[in-house]
């Protein structure tokens, strides 16, 4: 056939067709799906719609209302979004309440900073005004952060969120606390506790970060008062510090009663030391050596050996009872205590034991002993007036000093500095000290409040991932009495009243009912602003009272939240199906739930907590604004939008620590584009289908009917995986679905029956219902993740007249897709292909073909089971080539094999025939009909006679 008179077919051909464009442009395109959705109401209707099904409530963990969200919050409220929308869509009634940690120092802190640079003191502004305007602070970041949360796609209930600074929250607080007052678990204590010198307030363990510290670090020489040891007559007993500053609250020396101790003589010291010559001391055997080396004791010699057990009995003077100057305020004994916890891992081998300023030292000297506890540093770190020797310095500026007054009595071994992990404020990130002081509790033993905490933990709470149970199990099972109390301002107030004779709190149900019920109607402030007497009534006088000022732990306040929300809402219920926050809060908000539920309640206030990890940059460090490398979720928003930073949280196995950069978001905006092609290839071959042509899963061919069967497999797999929250794996089986089961199988075979079979035809007709299934299935598990796009998808389908896709549940599959030999046959098929696509693609790239359809194949196997895998199939149409054929001889030493697929090899030549110039096949047959083959042939009679 002459050139001028070849017919174009480009007319006959089903290209796909769609107005879902490639590009996403998603950062221009998701305000505006944010906007529909609000004008729709959408949350609105998904509640109304879920009326009367099973609950799923997942309790929000409140992020603190200070400023601008980062990353981890993003990685946060994304993850709880993902798990309840996915929730809802299995059948549950799934609603969410975001909430807001509303008091407490951070916000606190910003609000003096203002006064402070004013040149005044907080104290000397009227407590109410200074309350209200941290309240204006917390409000205003509240409306930032839900606009950057709304924007993340999050959906919630942003209309009626919860504050632990509303009225009725702070009431329910106040009600909480008098559960333990009235229990008799609340009491107050005089212990030490974490404090900070810089905010001059209690600080609770997860408020607390270590970072790198250098301290002075000296040994420390204990004259002998009296012993029944006669080995350590006329030696000293040496302790080890890295606080040299506790040496005035000493009041004890631990020894272990196993561990081995020698007693030594100093022969011979270096210039620099400061021991004497003839000296006697004693430390433990096993560290002898690093205290010569520090001491700088050039050569001794051992006069004894003794067991610590020896030594039960022995005093020892402090160092500074020999003091000219100490007026007699060092002269105690000091007892040498046995004590579990000497080690011989570092020191001496002997544990200096100052009680009020170390957990161990209090254990030990005060509870197992009754030693008194002494008060020695005040709120700003600076040593009381009554401490002998350095009345009124600094902790932190005093170790030069201590150390001159052990050396004038001879008491100084060594002084050093030592870099070690140190407790400091998260806020200020100053250093902390454990400091004496009186404070407000819950006991963990009266009640049996801990063993109630354990049970929980062991027997009624799933942990997701399992080891976490191990983590918080052990921090509750070793934990001290919960210090509840703060000297601040912006809080919660400890609603009590104290009897100034006996020291009781005032437990009276008339008196708590005035205080909540104030509390609720004017919040906390009213504690301050109505007179103590109104609280009490005619029943109490006020004179014989001490009204209770410090305020509640933000922590307990977060702790309570279950009870205004959970059980407070009539949309909620409790316990929570699930808290999830990051791994730091088995020592936060997971624990002082736990322990407020269990204490009031008896039971945990969840029933499954999952954990995730840390964000750290792309190198996996830690991030700081020092090393300028935050990750900003806004900047990452506007350039890639939303879809992908949510498409990043479940790429990535968020229950252990994750990383982010540039490059990562990159990779993400890839696998992106990935999805979205399936999609658009989805729609664009699903133009015009209708329920018509759907073919019954019994007359489809093979392909089709196992991708039926790996969507039935993804089925199971998606939906076991997400009711354990486990979204990364069931995000990497659907990913891998589009890529290698769609794109590189089943798209890339049934494109030429979808282009040029007749739309009659059983096999594109198979291919089409098969589509149906995958867009119905894929839409539905992409939306949690990708709340945008699959919006945008489904509405392209159906021309933005459809309910939203948010509105759906995930179709129930069936399980007579599920075919288990056909899979196993299908696997050989896949595994030749293989082998057929890559000797192609060299063949490609040599430029020996353009198009696989201008070759053929012969495939040489050592096995009749591959060749029977394909008695249905057509390897033609599989392998995408004109010509195909198995062979059982032994392939020519050039055939191309994969090293993977063993018993396969491929050699490839140009296909017989002419080409078709509708489908491009190469075919022998194409000259019988002019310029087509016989399939095209009768498809362009139909289209035509059409």
């Amino acid at each position: 056939m002459s050139e001028e008179n070849k017919r174009d077919y480009r007319d006959t051909v089903f290209l796909p067709k769609t107005d879902f464009p490639m590009r996403a442009g998603l950062p221009n395109k998701e305000p505006g799906w944010l906007k529909r959705w609000e004008e729709e109401g959408l949350y609105e209707k998904l509640r109304e719609e879920s009326k009367g099904r099973e609950k799923f409530i997942l309790h929000d963990g409140p992020p603190y209302a200070n400023g601008d969200i980062h990353i981890g919050h993003a990685m946060n409220k994304t993850l709880k979004d993902v798990i309840v929308r996915s929730q809802q869509m299995q059948g549950k009634d799934a609603p969410y309440v975001p909430g807001w940690d509303c008091h407490g120092l951070p916000i606190e802190w910003k609000i003096e900073e203002k006064y402070r640079k004013k040149k005044k003191n907080k104290d000397d502004v009227d407590p109410i005004e200074f309350r209200k305007e941290c309240r204006q602070f917390a409000s205003q970041w509240i409306g930032v952060q839900r606009e950057q949360f709304k924007r993340l796609g999050i959906f919630g209930d942003w209309e009626r969120p919860y504050l632990t600074m509303d009225f009725d929250a702070e009431a329910t607080i106040v009600e909480e606390l008098l559960k333990f007052a009235k229990n008799g678990s609340l009491y107050r204590g005089s212990k030490p506790v974490m404090w900070s010198p810089v905010e001059k307030t209690a600080l609770a363990e997860a408020e607390v970060e270590y970072q790198d510290h250098v301290s002075v670090q000296i040994d420390v020489a204990f004259p002998l008062a009296s012993t029944n040891c006669a080995a350590i007559e006329g030696a000293k007993v040496v302790i080890w510090t890295t606080t040299p500053w506790t040496i005035p609250a000493n009041r004890a020396v631990c020894y272990g009663n196993d561990v081995d101790y020698v007693v030594i003589v100093a022969e011979d010291v270096s210039e620099e030391s400061v021991c004497q010559v003839k000296a006697a001391y004693v430390v433990a055997e096993a560290l002898l050596n690093e205290f010569t080396a520090r001491a700088g004791i050039v050569s001794h010699t051992v006069s004894d050996r003794i067991k610590g057990s020896e030594l039960e009995g022995t005093m020892l003077y402090h160092p500074w009872q020999a003091h000219s100057e100490s007026e007699g305020k060092y002269d105690f004994d000091v007892p040498m205590l046995a004590g579990d916890h000497v080690t011989t891992e570092a020191g001496t081998g002997f544990v200096h034991t100052a009680p009020g300023h170390g957990d161990d030292d209090y254990k030990v000297a005060h509870v197992q002993y009754g030693i008194e506890v002494p008060f020695t540093v005040d709120e700003s770190g600076c040593y009381y007036d009554h401490v002998g020797l350095v009345p009124g310095r600094h902790v932190y500026k005093v170790a030069d000093e201590v150390c001159e007054l052990l050396q004038t009595v001879e008491g100084l071994c060594s002084k050093g500095k030592l870099k070690h992990s140190y407790p400091h404020s998260w806020r200020s990130k100053a250093p902390l000290i454990f400091r004496n002081t009186a404070q407000w509790f819950i006991s963990m033993e009266k009640t049996g409040l801990r063993q109630t905490a354990l049970n929980a933990i062991q027997k009624d709470v799933s942990w997701y991932p399992a080891i976490s149970q191990n983590r918080i199990e052990s921090m509750v099972k070793d934990r001290p009495d919960w210090v509840i109390s703060r000297q601040r301002a912006w809080g919660v107030p400890i609603t009590v009243f104290v009897h100034k004779e006996t020291g009781e709190v005032l437990v009276d149900e008339s008196v708590n009912a005035r205080i909540v019920k104030a509390v609720n109607e004017g919040g906390a402030d009213a504690w301050v602003a109505i007179p103590a007497q109104e609280f009490l009534g005619s029943q109490y006088n006020a004179d014989d009272y001490e009204q209770v000022h410090d305020i509640l732990d933000v922590w307990f306040d977060s702790g309570s939240t279950h009870a205004f929300v959970c059980e407070g809402r009539e949309d909620l219920q409790s316990p929570a199906d699930l808290y999830l926050e990051g791994s730091d809060q088995h020592r936060g908000w997971f624990q002082s739930s736990l322990l407020e539920s269990c204490g009031t309640r008896g039971y945990a206030p969840y029933k499954n907590v999952l954990t995730h990890g840390f964000t750290q940059d792309k190198d996996g460090r830690k991030m700081s604004k020092s090393l300028g490398n935050v990750v900003n979720p806004q900047k990452i928003i506007n350039q890639y939008g939303a879809d992908i930073l949510r498409l990043w949280v479940v790429s990535v196995d968020y229950t252990t620590d994750q990383r982010i950069g540039d490059e990562i978001i990159k990779g993400n905006a890839d696998a992106y584009r990935k999805i979205r092609n399936t999609m658009r290839y989805l729609l664009g071959n699903l133009e015009g289908f209708s329920k018509e042509e759907r073919l019954p899963v019994s007359e489809m061919p093979e392909l089709e009917r196992y991708i039926l069967h790996r969507l039935s497999e993804l089925d199971q797999f998606v939906k076991d995986r997400t009711q354990k929250f486990d979204f990364n794996p069931a995000f990497q089986a659907l990913f891998q679905f589009c890529t290698v089961d769609l794109s590189t199988l089943f798209f890339d075979i049934r494109k030429d029956t979808l282009y040029c079979d007749a739309p009659t035809s059983l096999r594109r007709r198979a291919t089409r219902t098969v589509l149906d299934e995958l867009f119905s299935r894929l839409t539905a598990w992409f939306a949690p993740i990708l709340v945008f796009t699959a919006e945008e998808v489904w509405q392209s389908r159906y021309n933005n007249e459809a309910e939203s896709v948010h509105l759906r549940q995930w179709p129930e599959t069936n399980d007579a897709w599920l075919d288990a030999d056909l899979a196993a046959k299908w696997d050989k098929i896949r595994d030749v292909r293989r082998v057929v696509t890559g000797a192609l693609e060299i063949d490609r790239r040599e430029k020996r073909i353009g198009s696989s359809l201008q070759a053929g194949v012969t495939v040489y196997v050592n096995d009749q089971s591959l060749i029977d895998a394909y008695r249905d199939v057509d390897p033609m149409e599989a392998f995408i080539t004109s010509g195909a054929e198995f062979s059982l001889e032994a392939a020519p030493q050039a055939a191309f094999t994969l090293s993977d697929v063993e018993g396969v090899a491929v050699v490839t030549s140009l296909a017989d025939g002419e080409k078709c110039e509708r489908c491009w096949m190469v075919l022998p047959e194409v000259a019988e009909n002019g310029d087509t083959c016989h399939r095209c042939k009768e498809a362009v009679e139909a289209f035509d006679a059409a």
